[in-house]
Order: C-alpha cells, then sequence, then structure tokens
C-alpha cells in the first residue's frame, strides 16, 4: 500500500509539472508565478538591506589606515636598536606592488561580483559582517526553499527538457529535407531551452526585438555563463558552434544536428582557424539557415565587464547582429568561474540560486564597411 501511495504522489506531482509549468513553457505562456515570485524575493531582499544597515550602524566603525600609517606601526613593532630605517621596509612596497598587479582590472573580471548587501545566499560576503536573529532564520528557511523545494523541481524540469530535445531532434532528423523539417527542428530547440529556462527559474526581459538575428547572419554577444544560449534560445533559434564533446554532451550533440546544421568541430580543427572560417563562412552564405551563435571573447567573464573580441567570427564578412546579456547579481551569481566550479558544481549553485533575472538588449546590426 505505501508503494501505491508513493506512485500515485509522485505521478500527481509530475502530472502537476507538466501541465503548469512544462505545456506554457512549450507555448510560451505564463501564468505570472514566477512574476510574483520575483516581486516577493525583492521585498525579502530589501528588507534584509535595511536590517544588515542597521546593525552596521551600532557597530563601531572600522576604517584601514593609510600607507604611512602602516609603515609608522611596522616600525614601532620593531626593536629599538633597529633604527629608523630597516632593508626589511622594501617587503612592504613589494607586497603592494603585487597585490596591484594581482588584482589589475582584467583579472577581477574572473572574479564574482561583489555585491552591496547579502541575497541570503551565502554567509561569506565580504560586504557582510552583521547576522540578525530574524536574517538567520530567513536564511535557514531560504536553504530549505532552496534545496528541498526549488532544486527537485528544476532537476525534473531540466531532465524533461533535455530528453524532449534529444528525442524530438532525432525523431526530426529522420524527415526528408524541407522546409517542413526546418520548422519542427525550430520547435524542438525553442520549446526545449524555453522548459530549460523554466528549470532556472529565469525572467527573461528582451529590448529591442525589432534587431533580432535574422537567417544568414552572425549573432556576437558577451559571454558570462553556458547558460547564455539558453536565454537567447528562448526567443528565436541559432546554430550553435562549438567542439564535439563526449558522453552525455554528445550524445546531445549529435541528435541536434541530425535536425539542424550546428558547426561542431573536432578540437584539432578548432586550432585551424582557416578551416572554421571556411566552415562559417559556407554556413553565412545560405540565407536559409539560422543564425550563427558565437562569443567572440572565447571565455566567461564576471558580467561587470567585456574582454576584447577575437576576430574570427568577424573575418567570415557576414551581417553582425550584436546582443547585449546583463544578468541581476542580486537573484544569483551567474558567472561561470571553470577554474574554481565544474560544470556539474556550477549547475548545482544555479538550480539553488533563487532564480535568474537577465535582460538582453538587441542592437542594430552592422556591417563591414
Amino acid at each position: 500500500m505505501e508503494c501505491v501511495a508513493m506512485v500515485t504522489e509522485a505521478a500527481l506531482w509530475l502530472l502537476i509539472v507538466v501541465f503548469f509549468i512544462v505545456l506554457p513553457a512549450m507555448f510560451g505562456v505564463s501564468l505570472g508565478v514566477s512574476g510574483v515570485y520575483i516581486q516577493v524575493l525583492v521585498r525579502i531582499l530589501q528588507w534584509a538591506t535595511v536590517r544588515i544597515q542597521r546593525g552596521r550602524q551600532e557597530q563601531p566603525e572600522h576604517t584601514g589606515g593609510s600607507m604611512e600609517e602602516e609603515m609608522e606601526q611596522l616600525r614601532l613593532s620593531r626593536r629599538p636598536e633597529a633604527g629608523d630605517f630597516s632593508l626589511s621596509d622594501a617587503i612592504y612596497f613589494c607586497q603592494k606592488g603585487l597585490e596591484s598587479i594581482v588584482e589589475d582590472q582584467v583579472t577581477q573580471r574572473f572574479s564574482s561580483e561583489e555585491l552591496a548587501s547579502w541575497n541570503l545566499l551565502t554567509r561569506t560576503n565580504q560586504n557582510f559582517q552583521y547576522i540578525s536573529l530574524r536574517l538567520t532564520i530567513f536564511w535557514v528557511l531560504g536553504v530549505f526553499v532552496r534545496y528541498g523545494v526549488l532544486l527537485p523541481l528544476r532537476v525534473a524540469l531540466a531532465v524533461i527538457g533535455l530528453s524532449w530535445l534529444v528525442l524530438g531532434t532525432t525523431v526530426v532528423g529522420f524527415l526528408p529535407e524541407s522546409s517542413v523539417k526546418n520548422w519542427l527542428s525550430e520547435l524542438v530547440h525553442l520549446t526545449c531551452y524555453r522548459i530549460c529556462a523554466r528549470g532556472l527559474s529565469a525572467t527573461i526581459h528582451y529590448h529591442n526585438k525589432e534587431n533580432r538575428p535574422q537567417k544568414g547572419g552572425i549573432c556576437v554577444a558577451n559571454h558570462t555563463t553556458p547558460i547564455d544560449v539558453v536565454i537567447l534560445a528562448n526567443d528565436g533559434c541559432y546554430a550553435m558552434v562549438g567542439q564535439i564533446h563526449r558522453g552525455l554532451m554528445g550524445v546531445i550533440q549529435r541528435s541536434m544536428v541530425r535536425s539542424c546544421p550546428h558547426i561542431w568541430f573536432e578540437r584539432s580543427e578548432m586550432k585551424d582557424r582557416h578551416a572554421v572560417t571556411s566552415r562559417l563562412r559556407a554556413h553565412v552564405s545560405a540565407r536559409t539557415k539560422l543564425p550563427i551563435l558565437i562569443f567572440p571573447e572565447g571565455t566567461c567573464v564576471n558580467n561587470t565587464s567585456v574582454l576584447m573580441f577575437k576576430k574570427g567570427s568577424f573575418e567570415v564578412r557576414g551581417t553582425i547582429h550584436p546582443v547585449a546579456i546583463k544578468y541581476d547579481p542580486r537573484f544569483g551569481d551567474a558567472f561561470w568561474n571553470s577554474t574554481k566550479y565544474s560544470m556539474v558544481s556550477y549547475l548545482l549553485r544555479m538550480m539553488t540560486s533563487w532564480a535568474i533575472v537577465v535582460n538582453v538588449w538587441y542592437l542594430p546590426p552592422m556591417t563591414i564597411q
């Protein structure tokens, strides 16, 4: 009897997920739940900010001294017979110089953006010094909601979305080349990415939709996270460019390329710049093919600035459609620091964050002069 009850509850839960989340996502319909959820989060975070500010005002303010004051403290700590000068004084200036080199503008782009206040996701924020009892209670409740409620739901949605992508693209791949096949392929990709976006509690605001990338063009965007693909593909389909992988990612890539002309390269081909350029040029020359999605920075940056673009994607001489993506860091850190987190641990962080709130700006198309 207990097994039957568990199976019934699981079936009922899956039915609710499919009818109230998956199906509306597939048709691009919102029931308004995510909007209410974001508004509640904003109010809670605003209240937490006020509580933190009150706590800081009650604590004595501590300000760091100048370099002269720090040197004076070092000299006072020495023995009197050491005199006014010591060769070890140079070590202090070497330390400051190395800190300036390590913390230059480029290096800071590969570390997570510091928040002005605590977003109830971690207890180690550098700007967070005071914890009140009520804040601690809210933090504990937040951990339960994020890991006990949101995480299982989001994992289920991700599994449904990826399964639909593999199954749908595989079936469409058996159809003969025609406009119907292209339409079905775009439909499968679009619905899959929309389900995955719901799995991340993504709230996406698109601006200047009249500038959306068109077929036969190249879409270039700043790169913060692998989720950028999901964010952009919610509003239109793209041909992806990337290296061939093994394992689960390889299965997904092989199923996708059956129904849509994505451009996958072997590792040896990626080093051959001319081979990559020629394949991109051949794709762009066919005006009926989906726009190519490229991240010309070549790596993920923390969404506070943009690195210099690599010029390969601009040598194809197609129409360039620039896109700017900006994440709201209050609800979760979307930046993927690949040197610190593996893909699995990063996705776990994303699925246990409050939400993904992002603005996407389509900029006017450009051609080389």
